[in-house]
């Protein structure tokens, strides 16, 4: 059985030795970029590889294309492969906690249409504070032949949002604190506010008290309040940079809300030109 959204820490235990898993350490900090790595060395679970969100989960940044532009899809290919993963491949990616780095890796997966890929819940704290083994210094796993090619239903550029912009029966969903979907603050991007008639579904409340996903049943209640009767595949997602956007994502397929889509430039994107309307407030 393929692990697709979730998968719990005593199921990644029980499998740690599979040969057919391929454990991916995604974690990282916005505010010093070189961290994940440094933490992947000095502590891990057991058989991961390292992936970083700058050099192998993004493409070259412009200035008007987002602070964590989609990979070119060979090249992204190719890590995947230098990852060791193939088809037949369960890949369980993790982060520091909240999944919010792992849940870009795992949308990626699936956008070349690797669709074996699930998030640890509760990431690697959660791991170290039930006692399991961690190893040290960085690992690597054999080369395998990646092959996949993207789902262009699961993506909307700048300009497909720009046309969905005051259409009725589609729904933006920002993914972002509540506080900068406002426009009441913005620590990253040139302005502050959202696209005009988003929703904000701020991602940590896919979260509950424990730092772990809520279950199905709470994720679809919650969601049912941000999409009304909005069918998932006129659903579009985004954030600051795609990246947190990926967790909504999987929370919504979590939730068996499938079909949603990436605005993988997100706000970082759209507001880097200043033609592009915006709005402020809740």
């Amino acid at each position: 059985m393929a692990f697709t959204t979730l998968i719990s820490t005593d199921v990644l235990a029980s499998r740690i030795a599979d040969p057919t898993f391929a454990i991916v350490d995604c974690r990282f900090k916005l505010d010093d970029p070189a961290w994940g790595e440094r933490e992947c060395s000095a502590a891990h679970i057991p058989g991961a590889v390292y992936a970083d969100l700058d050099r192998d989960l993004s493409s070259a940044k412009t200035g008007t294309n987002g602070r964590h532009p989609l990979p070119d899809a060979r090249a992204l290919a190719g890590t995947f492969s230098l990852l060791g993963i193939a088809s037949g491949v369960q890949v369980v990616a993790y982060d520091q906690n909240h999944g919010m780095f792992a849940s870009r890796l795992w949308w990626l997966l699936r956008w070349l249409g690797h669709d074996a890929v699930a998030v640890l819940d509760g990431g690697i704290a959660k791991w170290i504070a039930e006692g399991r083994a961690t190893r040290t210094g960085a690992e690597h796993r054999a080369p395998a032949a990646f092959t996949g090619s993207p789902r262009a239903d699961m993506v909307v550029d700048v300009n497909g949002v720009a046309a969905l912009t005051g259409r009725t029966g589609w729904r933006l969903v920002d993914a972002r604190a509540p506080e900068r979907f406002r426009g009441d603050v913005e620590p990253l991007d040139k302005v502050a506010g959202h696209i005009p008639g988003a929703r904000n579904h701020f991602f940590q409340g896919n979260l509950d008290e424990h730092g772990s996903f809520r279950t199905p049943e709470a994720l679809r209640a919650q969601f049912a309040a941000t999409l009304g009767d909005v069918p998932a595949d006129h659903v579009v997602c985004y954030c600051g940079s795609g990246v947190t956007a990926c967790h909504n994502l999987l929370a919504m397929e979590h939730a068996g809300i499938k079909g949603a889509k990436l605005y993988p430039g997100s706000w970082s994107e759209w507001s880097a030109e200043p033609q592009r309307p915006v709005e402020t407030g809740g």
